[in-house]
């Protein structure tokens, strides 16, 4: 079983940035994984972020996600990442790490991020 891991939530201002962690709790990314990053507030639809490849780091932004937010993965850590800057109250939601591995997708439970004005 593969199980994500987010971390790195909080209560931040707006104007303020924020990293997120993702990891694979008890193991490792491996090669063909595709991390993806989404975000949800209740009674909303989940919002796609943008995603990344863990072997080229090829990534991919939702149009709306753009100039804002980050993804990255540092390889040797074993850690994919979500940096988000300009922080606005709309961006007040739960984050979502997933990893899609053998056309399987698992979900990690979430980090909660509020952003007061």
């Amino acid at each position: 079983q593969v199980q994500p891991a987010e971390s790195g939530g909080g209560v931040v201002q707006a104007g303020d940035s924020l990293t997120l962690s993702c990891s694979v709790s008890g193991g490792t990314f491996v090669g063909d994984d595709m991390v993806a990053w989404y975000r949800q507030a209740p009674g909303k639809e989940r919002e796609v972020i943008g995603t990344i490849t863990w072997d080229a780091g090829s990534r991919h932004y939702a149009d709306s996600m753009r100039g804002r937010f980050t993804i990255y993965r540092n390889y040797h850590e074993n850690r994919a990442w979500l940096h988000m800057n300009g922080l606005k109250p709309k961006d007040t939601d739960i984050y979502y790490c997933s990893i899609q591995r053998d056309s399987i997708v698992y979900w990690g439970r979430g980090t909660q991020v509020t952003v007061t004005s």
